[in-house]
């Protein structure tokens, strides 16, 4: 039995894309859901970053490319390829959700979005233990997402995908119209486990 989903598969192929369905899903079935996901921003047709938006719809910078996301002022730069990222935003953004999952109220079944586990927000050390302590809460069920294997190998991206409490899918352009039903249902064998 598993406790948290996780989705893996190419950039662009609609990992995010089936979170959001998902969420959907699950809110008009009367689940609780919290958490985030990330969204590329584009200006002109070109992406020019990602953010971080909450499942209330709140919104704050991770990352931008070096010309659009001006000068650090003598703070340690973060960077992935092109993009620098703003550790601040999305510490402010993202950690205060992970103090809400922990107080379970009453015993009611919450599924906590975590899109992604990725490059970009493993810089944050505050994120890395939150991430772990709410893989081991019994309060909640983690719908999240994390990238395929590439290069070097990311501690804490291993670790999910080699939990036993985890199910891993992986999203391809073949299944991902047709895999949300099997999210579903593992979710909510997962959230029986929870509550």
């Amino acid at each position: 039995m598993f406790k948290h989903v996780f989705l893996t598969g190419p950039p662009g192929v609609g990992k995010t894309t089936l979170v959001q369905k998902a969420c959907e899903a699950l809110a008009s079935s009367g689940v609780g859901v919290e958490g985030f996901y990330t969204e590329e921003v584009r200006e002109g047709g070109r992406r020019v970053g990602f953010d971080v938006v909450t499942v209330a719809g709140e919104r704050g910078h991770l990352s931008r490319i070096r010309d659009v996301a001006g000068s650090s002022h003598g703070r340690r730069e973060y960077t992935v390829g092109q993009y620098v990222v703003d550790l601040p935003s999305f510490e402010n953004l993202a950690l205060p959700l992970f103090r809400h999952v922990g107080s379970a109220d009453g015993g009611s079944r919450k599924v906590f979005i975590i899109d992604e586990i990725g490059k970009m927000e493993l810089f944050s050390q505050s994120f890395i233990r939150a991430v772990r302590q709410t893989l081991d809460s019994s309060s909640c069920t983690i719908l999240g997402t994390i990238p395929i294997p590439k290069g070097k190998p990311l501690g804490l991206v291993e670790e999910v995908r080699s939990s036993r409490d985890v199910k891993v899918f992986t999203v391809s352009k073949e299944n991902r119209n047709a895999i949300l039903q099997d999210i579903l249902a593992t979710l909510q064998s997962c959230l029986k486990r929870t509550s």
